[in-house]
């Protein structure tokens, strides 16, 4: 995949970039290694203080930002406004509370003195998916800059501008030159970086092959790796739910960012009581959603980010109905200029079908009628994926039950799946490893090194 801005609303090649040769790669470890040995020294006090800098930078070029997502990667405006502003969040909240997160945290022992502290490794490697192309970013590299590390970002080939761009939201933040660098490399040379001894450990974000690439290299080197990886996040309704809530929660949860969200709600897991009144309700919403330019405010789905995301997502929906499945709306890509692909809602769902067995990373819902709460736990359980889940219903022994049972990162009661910067994000099974965010997040890249003293 060459790497360029290609608008997926028009299809149109806005510019190309040259990959780093492995001379400018060099280059850039060097500065890096560097820039770390003196920016490791560096107070908490100064780390912050660049933090809400760029939170300020991110703020008052909000809409900047935003068209360069739209344009990159066919986000609507509006949701890149509202990425935009969580990126100026996270950085706020660690440099607010990272200095507390990273404290010496004293241990009574046989010692007269003995504690642990929080010390930083080096140059940290991210590979960074496009479809949050700042978010995934800024939830990385606030938490890895606080801590006193340096940050590389290989970022997805589709997404090269916006890349750049955060590479300068930095710079202008008052960072050292070589604390955060983007790498416009492609995927082939991300293991010559991985095995770079100045790169001390990887984090990514994207699908299982590329985790397990990654942390197949990773593992050769013996360094850690952090994977957030796709999911087939189950949205259970049970009896007692608030339908309207539920129904019109359920859109949002399957229909933002154009349905390409790891913690998308995608399969729909509704008792059977309470199934037709369910489907009518999300069938009618998914009729009024509007299609078109994402740059328009009133335009509820965009484009798909690329026409390769379009084509797996048609054949993945085309096999599941050639197997005896029923769209209920939808079902077929939309003719025309652009990467876009209508609201579907799938019924009928046969075993061993693609909608049974894989991620679908598009606006495409897969509605299940069980027959209780065992049941949907069952199902929702019956994947290799365990990212995020959300139940409805308002009886405590049913919430109690699913927190309990269910195999996921986050279960979300009676509310969107979603990403907080307070709460540690990532999955189980084979939707990765480690967390993101809170103080377990700034904490996955230290040395956590013991201190005893006689």
């Amino acid at each position: 995949m060459m790497i360029a801005t290609i608008n997926p609303t028009t299809e149109e090649i806005i510019q190309t970039f040259t990959p780093l040769t492995t001379a400018e790669i060099e280059t850039k470890l060097q500065l890096a290694d560097s820039t770390f040995e003196n920016y490791r020294k560096s107070s908490f006090e100064s780390r912050a203080d660049k933090l809400l800098k760029a939170a300020t930078i991110l703020e008052d070029d909000a809409s900047e930002w935003a068209k360069l997502m739209t344009l990159e990667m066919g986000k609507p405006f509006q949701s890149a406004i509202a990425e935009v502003n969580k990126c100026a969040l996270v950085c706020r909240y660690y440099a607010e509370h990272g200095a507390d997160f990273l404290q010496n945290r004293m241990v009574e022992t046989d010692a007269s003195h003995s504690y642990v502290t929080y010390q930083p490794l080096g140059a940290i490697l991210a590979v960074m998916p496009w479809n949050f192309p700042f978010w995934q970013v800024f939830r990385f590299a606030a938490p890895t800059l606080m801590t006193g590390n340096v940050a590389m970002l290989k970022h997805a080939s589709n997404v090269p501008q916006c890349s750049l761009a955060i590479a300068t939201i930095f710079k202008g933040a008052g960072f050292p030159k070589g604390a955060f660098q983007s790498l416009l490399i492609e995927s082939g040379q991300v293991e010559q970086v991985i095995r770079d001894s100045r790169v001390k450990a990887v984090t990514l974000t994207g699908s299982e092959l590329a985790g397990q690439k990654v942390a197949s290299v990773a593992g050769e080197e013996l360094k850690k790796t952090v994977l957030e990886l796709g999911g087939s996040d189950p949205f259970i309704v049970l009896e007692d739910a608030d339908l309207e809530e539920a129904a019109t929660v359920a859109v949002n949860a399957r229909m933002r960012n154009n349905g390409q969200s790891c913690i998308a709600s995608k399969r729909f897991i509704v008792v059977e009581a309470i199934a037709p009144r369910f489907e009518k309700l999300l069938l009618d919403k998914f009729q009024a959603l509007k299609i078109g330019d994402p740059m328009e405010e009133d335009t509820d789905i965009g484009p798909l980010a690329t026409p390769a995301i379009l084509e797996e997502i048609n054949n993945q929906v085309q096999k599941t109905l050639s197997m005896g499945a029923k769209a209920l709306i939808g079902g077929k890509p939309l003719q025309g200029k652009g990467n876009f692909y209508p609201p579907t809602l799938l019924t009928n769902i046969p075993e061993n079908s693609p909608a049974m067995t894989e991620e679908f990373f598009g606006p495409v819902a897969l509605l299940f009628t069980v027959k209780d709460v065992q049941s949907a736990i069952a199902l929702a359980n019956n994947t290799s994926l365990g990212l995020g889940a959300c139940v409805w219903t308002k009886d405590e022994k049913n919430i109690e039950r699913c927190i309990r049972d269910i195999e996921a990162g986050s279960v979300f009661i009676n509310g969107l799946v979603k990403s907080d910067v307070h709460l540690p994000f990532g999955g189980i099974k084979r939707s990765g490893y480690g967390r993101e965010l809170s103080i377990e997040g700034i904490r996955e890249f230290v040395n956590i090194k013991t201190v005893w003293q006689k």
